[in-house]
């Protein structure tokens, strides 16, 4: 309960989040894309420098 309140998107998420992310890194449009972490967590990495600023 305590990580899903920390959690911008204020919810855990469901396998159906992960769709988009996975049809981007699949297709065309992400090429160009390397050595890159793609988080797909409700903003829960960026919530603490979020809340500091």
């Amino acid at each position: 309960e305590q990580i899903r309140r920390k959690t911008p998107a204020g919810r855990w998420g469901e396998p159906t989040d992960l769709i988009g992310a996975a049809v981007f890194l699949a297709s065309r449009a992400s090429n160009f894309v390397t050595g890159a972490q793609l988080a797909v967590d409700g903003g829960y990495l960026v919530a603490d420098r979020i809340r500091e600023s």
